[in-house]
This record gives structure tokens, C-alpha cells and sequence, in this order.
């Protein structure tokens, strides 16, 4: 078996085999994936024979992240293994043949005739937290076989949701939590808290640094914004070379907000217009900025969505002539929105509050719903789509950059 090192807070993870409902809620970076990958085959190991789950929120989670982590640690601990790929279940072939079942934690129904001796849910808060909390239930009642009984949830803190309704909330002698910061990774690149500095404004720190509940969501979606601290009288000239235009697609509504570049990671909001379609879009565009540069970063589901041909929107605008940057589908709304109240935090993105009146009050008026989420509008050209058309800019130039997470135990 392979010999490895461990941080304080995964040896406890590792070595817990009295909790029946064990937490480990810590910061970005802390390797808790790595925790939980490892955590599987010891409690395989410990109950042969028995079926284990283990979750991600969702199935690209699994296959890209845990999956691959799970098997390091299998090879680490040189246990021969099968991979069901198409059914996500490896069987490790130990005192006995004893599957681990992977599977997305949003469709838990699927899990809920298989009898179990543990369940192990990684990033367990990125889960809408009814989902979660309604998962954690009907999966708990699944652990009865097995020499012990374990429920492990590792999650980033996102908010008052799930995990702290578990812990917190209705915390009792069953429950265990352990708590780690990022600063506790003794083995991260030098350079990693720095960035996790530069990325984030500093409230949300508190959970994805240091691993402490607060309140993600609470009145103003951007709540950094302040008209008059990221306000800019700088304008289109003649000698402006190239605009930067954040594109929301909605028919008869499309909002487009328009950017100057000013530095390598600042950018100044100096316009923003409707059109009907996307047709319109075009034709405003060459209408109102000939001769400059036009790059749009649009809304990624514009891919498929059509407001005015049979052809995609980002079809119609890169066959116009428009440099179109776009990923494949649009980042985590939290995601964008972090990034958005990240810039305003540093002060890298300004608007010229005059020519840009729609999308500051969109900024400013835009508020959570009941369920934490920011509040969509039903029509055309609302203070959800202004919003939208403002941040996919920022969080296409400015993404987050990926989580990182470490590794090492002997399984004996």
C-alpha cells in the first residue's frame, strides 16, 4: 500500500469510523475531493461485500473530477478494480467483490432501492439545497448492511443551505463536522491563496478560503456595485479601435452592453441599445460603430436558440462579419455572479452612468428571490437580461480559474 501524507483535517475524515453522519466543510483547495475518493475504499474496504454510492452533484462532476480520483487512489493502494463505465460502478475485488456506485446526487431517485452500507456526497452545497437535503433523507434510510454505517458529506460552505440545515441547524450526537481552511493545505502552489484573493471580493473569502457559512444571498445581487464609485465619463472616440459587446438574445428584447478595454483586465461600460432580434442586433451594430472592431460575448445557449432565422443567433452574427468569443455553455449563474462582484470590488469595470442608465439600474435593482436565486423577470428587455448582458463579458474575460485539490493515505 502506498504511504502518503496527510493534512490534519483528512486524517480525521479518514480515521472517523463512529460518526454516522460525518462533515468535512472546507475551503477551495483543501482537497476534499481527494479526501472522499480515498474515504470510498476505505469504507469498501471495511465492509466487503457491501454496495457503497458515492455522488457529485452532477454527472460531469463525476466523470471529469471524482471518477479519475478514484482511480488514483485505487492504483495508489494497488487494488485490482472493473470500471462499468456505462453503469458508473467499479467493483473492487478485495476480501469480497464490493461495488462502489457513482452517481449524480440531483438524481438520487435512482439510488433509492439499493441497500448500502455508506454514502459519500462530494460538493454536496453546489446541489439545489431541497435537492440535497430531500437526497441526504431517502439516502440515509439506504445504509442497512455492512459491519458500520457511514453518511459523508464534504461541500464548499455555500450559504445557509443543506449542509447547515445537517450540522447546524438540527446538529445531534449522530453528527460530526470538521471544518477546514485552505490555508491548512500545507502542499497548494505558493501562488494559490493569492488567487483565490484576487478572484473573489471579500465577504465571500469567509466560505470559499476560510470554509464558514454566511449569507450568499442576501438583498442585491451586486451588491459591490455603487453608481458613483464605478462611475466613468470615458466615451467612444475615433480613436477607439475595438468594443466589446455583452449580448442577451430574447425575442422582441435583445439587450446589448457595450465595453471599452482600458487595461489588461479593466474594462469601462460606455453604451448599451435594444433590439427586436437578432437581426436588429446586426443592423444596430453596423448602424452605430463603423470601422471599429466588434468582438461579442453573447449567451452561450445562443449556440442553438434562434430569434429571427432559421439559423443560430451566434450563426447570424459571426456570418455578419463579428469576431464571436463564446464557450460551449455559460459558466454557474453564482459563478458569473461572483466574478461580476469581484470586478466591482477591485474597481475593473466602471460605466459611463449617463450613456448607460438601463444597465446600472438593472445593476442596482436586481435582487434574490425567496430560494436565494436572482430573481428572473417574465417579457422582454428586464433587469434580469440587462444583467446578463452586462456579466457574460466579465465572466468570459475574467473566469475563475479550477479548484485545486491534493492527495495522500495508506490504507492498511
Amino acid at each position: 500500500m502506498a504511504n502518503i501524507g496527510l493534512l490534519k483535517h483528512q486524517y480525521e475524515v479518514l480515521t472517523d469510523k463512529t460518526s454516522k453522519i460525518l462533515g468535512l466543510v472546507a475551503g477551495f483547495g483543501s482537497g476534499k475531493t481527494y479526501t472522499v475518493a480515498r474515504k470510498a475504499i476505505i469504507l469498501a474496504n471495511d465492509n466487503p461485500g457491501c454496495d457503497g454510492i458515492i455522488t457529485e452533484p452532477n454527472y460531469p462532476l463525476l466523470t471529469q473530477i471524482l471518477i479519475p480520483e478514484i482511480i488514483k487512489a485505487l492504483v495508489e493502494f494497488n487494488i485490482k478494480y472493473d470500471f462499468n463505465k456505462s453503469d458508473m460502478i467499479f467493483t473492487l475485488y478485495l476480501k469480497e467483490p464490493t461495488r462502489i456506485i457513482c452517481k449524480s446526487l440531483e438524481n438520487y431517485e435512482r439510488l433509492i432501492g439499493i441497500n448500502a452500507a455508506w454514502v459519500i456526497a462530494d460538493e454536496f452545497d453546489t446541489t439545489k439545497s431541497e435537492i440535497a437535503y430531500m437526497a441526504f433523507i431517502k439516502l440515509l434510510g439506504r445504509l442497512r448492511v455492512g459491519n458500520y454505517r457511514q453518511f459523508v458529506i464534504a461541500t464548499t460552505p455555500e450559504g445557509f443551505r443543506a449542509a447547515y440545515k445537517i450540522f447546524i441547524e438540527e446538529s445531534d450526537d449522530s453528527k460530526r463536522l470538521i471544518k477546514a481552511k485552505t490555508t491548512d493545505n500545507i502542499f497548494l502552489p505558493l501562488d494559490y491563496i493569492q488567487t483565490l484573493k484576487d478572484q473573489y471580493p471579500d465577504n465571500l473569502l469567509q466560505a470559499y478560503l476560510n470554509g464558514e457559512f454566511i449569507n450568499l444571498t442576501t438583498g442585491s445581487v451586486y451588491s459591490y456595485f455603487n453608481r458613483d464609485r464605478h462611475s466613468s465619463s470615458i466615451t467612444i472616440t475615433n480613436n477607439t479601435p475595438e468594443l466589446i459587446i455583452g449580448q442577451d438574445f430574447n425575442i422582441g428584447g435583445c439587450c446589448s452592453v457595450v465595453y471599452i478595454k482600458t487595461g489588461l483586465n479593466s474594462l469601462v461600460g460606455v453604451d448599451e441599445f435594444t433590439s427586436n432580434d437578432t437581426k436588429g442586433i446586426i443592423e444596430n451594430i453596423k448602424q452605430k460603430y463603423p470601422n471599429k472592431l466588434i468582438t461579442i460575448i453573447p449567451d452561450a445557449s445562443g449556440n442553438a436558440q434562434k430569434t429571427s432565422a432559421s439559423q443560430s443567433d451566434i450563426q447570424m452574427l459571426r456570418q455578419a462579419g463579428f469576431k464571436v468569443s463564446v464557450n460551449s455553455r455559460n459558466p454557474a449563474v453564482k459563478d458569473r455572479v461572483n466574478i461580476t462582484n469581484n470586478c466591482f470590488d477591485k474597481n475593473t469595470v466602471l460605466y459611463n452612468t449617463t450613456l448607460c442608465p438601463k444597465t446600472v439600474k438593472a445593476l442596482e435593482q436586481h435582487a434574490y428571490n425567496e430560494r436565494g436565486e436572482p430573481e428572473k423577470f417574465s417579457g422582454a428587455a428586464t433587469v434580469d437580461d440587462w444583467t446578463d448582458a452586462a456579466t457574460y463579458p466579465l465572466a468570459y474575460l475574467f473566469p475563475i480559474l479550477p479548484k485545486t485539490t491534493i492527495s495522500t493515505f495508506r490504507l492498511t
